[in-house]
């Protein structure tokens, strides 16, 4: 069976136990990324060959609409070394990703009657990883 987007949060904190909502975003990226193919390719080889090298992430952003006040809280707490965790479902029910890293926050171009929105990038120091329970 599928699930949908609802109820997915993005939580952060100092540490594993004091997770909490900042704000509600309205995506969320990528959680990984193909991994750099290494080429072993020889002269005897027909086709080219590889193996996996190091796992490529890029930085992770997440989109939420902007208010002063959710800018503010976004802002308080960038640029510092904390975890996060991306939650499925209701309180997580559907699984919980959790890595650490960096983030910072900026507003983002908009057009006439546009909702003005606000980019939160994470630069992950670990890979997300399925929680266990």
């Amino acid at each position: 069976m599928a699930i949908t987007t609802y109820g997915i949060t993005l939580k952060w904190g100092t540490n594993p136990q004091s997770l909490t909502k900042k704000v509600d975003i309205k995506d969320f990226p990528d959680l990984g990324g193909a991994p750099e193919l290494r080429e072993t390719t020889t002269l005897s080889d027909a086709a080219q060959t590889y193996i996996l090298g190091i796992l490529s992430m890029d930085s992770m952003e997440f989109t939420a609409n902007y208010t002063k006040s959710d800018y503010e809280a976004v802002l308080a707490d960038a640029n510092k070394k904390l975890y996060y965790a991306l939650e499925f479902g209701i309180d997580g029910s559907e699984g919980v990703f959790e890595w650490q890293g960096e983030h910072t926050v900026w507003v983002t171009g908009a057009g006439v009657n546009d909702v003005v929105e606000m980019k939160i990038g994470i630069a992950p120091s670990t890979k997300p990883t399925l929680k266990t329970v």
